[in-house]
């Protein structure tokens, strides 16, 4: 909605007004940088304002961070919605309308994603849940501004709830705001599937669990019985224990640089009584000395954390997630199944799976892509706002 002039939300005070160079002529929440004219008085970093494009229309209404490089944060394009307490009450009870009562996610699971930012018209904030641990995490100066509001609708949803709050430290170097780290929480056992994770927030991997690949997981045990499975880049080891625990395979083998997530992944299998062997170690050499000795499995997952938030390292991104998926199809059985993920924003569905094509080729096999995923429902993303859909999770069949 486009009014002539601007003006604050009904029985709210003015906002400061920060002016595009140009007629808004997106519904891109982002606005950045280099499109704003130059403000006479520049609002502190996540202040709320209001926008009016060259002409003096209003367009919208947001946060406002002139240290970023993505400026403007829209909210609402609603000239008589205040962005307030009842603005995230109504927008976070919306989100959780979707996971309860659209996909049903309490049928399968108590760990899931609340809000997923910009898909659930919330531009920099990321709400997780785990049991009654609410993980909360920001990614603009805005929403940490305003965090008692965001708290106070979390709990209307989700009463007597444990809240652990953070930020990774390039977010708030960039959006130039200081998030003091709380205590580290007790860690949450989680149900999934009627699988029992823990998730460990504050221990250095975010949460210790990723609900993103719930479905995933699920996906890849029908194919896992009585096979050998090799679990790469495991992490807590939700595909590992899938693979045992609900898929019944023979053998399962997870693999992983990091020690510290290998002891969740350990008490996860304890959790679940799969019997899983974990081994510490880099999957480049580790494969390459898996495939001299002749070894051979059934299904193999792939799912490497994010490769680069740098647009400019996208090519070489790409060229490791070739290495490690040739090295990858080089222990795989002919006819064997292979999940290969990608949870780096910036590469795109198309440029993976012509990666997927090119590793293929010089590995000297075949792939018959049979499912292309993602992250589950409660990660939507809007359709005008590509950058929410982040997660590429790729089925094949290996000649």
């Amino acid at each position: 909605m486009r009014t002539c002039g601007y003006h604050a939300a009904m029985n709210t005070p003015a906002l400061p007004v920060i002016r595009l160079k140009i007629e808004r002529r997106s519904t891109h929440p982002w606005i950045f940088q280099k499109m704003l004219e130059k403000p006479d008085v520049r609002p502190k970093p996540g202040a709320l304002v209001d926008i009016v494009d060259n002409t003096g229309v209003w367009v919208a209404r947001g946060f406002y961070n002139g240290h970023s490089r993505i400026a403007l944060r829209v909210l609402t394009e609603n000239p008589d919605e205040a962005v307030d307490a009842a603005f995230f009450r109504a927008r976070i009870a919306k989100a959780v309308r979707l996971r309860r009562e659209t996909l049903r996610l309490d049928q399968v699971s108590d760990a899931w994603r609340v809000v997923h930012s910009e898909g659930d018209g919330l531009s920099g904030l990321v709400v997780d849940r785990y049991g009654d641990l609410l993980v909360v995490e920001f990614f603009s100066a805005g929403m940490y501004r305003y965090r008692e509001w965001i708290y106070a609708a979390l709990s209307a949803e989700f009463p007597d709830c444990r809240f652990y709050s953070f930020a990774e430290d390039h977010v708030q170097k960039q959006e130039s705001f200081d998030l003091r780290l709380p205590p580290i929480p007790e860690p949450s056992i989680i149900t999934e599937y009627g699988l029992k994770f823990m998730a460990s927030p504050g221990s250095g991997h975010k949460t210790g669990f990723f609900a993103d690949q719930r479905d995933n997981r699920e996906f890849l045990a029908r194919f896992t019985r009585g096979a050998r499975v090799l679990d790469l880049c495991c992490n807590s080891g939700g595909f590992a224990i899938y693979a045992k625990a609900r898929g019944e395979a023979a053998e399962v083998v997870a693999i992983d640089i990091d020690e510290q997530i290998l002891e969740i992944a350990r008490r996860n299998a304890q959790l679940n009584h799969a019997r899983v062997r974990y081994v510490q170690a880099d999957l480049f050499p580790w494969l390459r000395d898996a495939a001299a000795r002749g070894e051979q499995y059934d299904v193999v997952i792939l799912d490497p954390a994010k490769m680069t938030r740098d647009r400019e390292q996208v090519i070489p991104a790409l060229k490791k997630y070739l290495d490690m998926n040739k090295l990858a199809m080089g222990v795989l059985k002919p006819g064997g199944v292979l999940l290969t993920c990608s949870c780096t924003g910036l590469v795109s569905e198309e440029q993976f799976l012509d990666m997927l094509r090119r590793a293929a080729f010089y590995a000297g096999r075949t792939a018959q892509v049979f499912k292309v995923s993602g992250a589950g429902g409660d990660h939507p993303f809007m359709a005008h706002v590509a950058e929410s859909r982040y997660l590429k999770s790729v089925f094949c069949r290996v000649d």
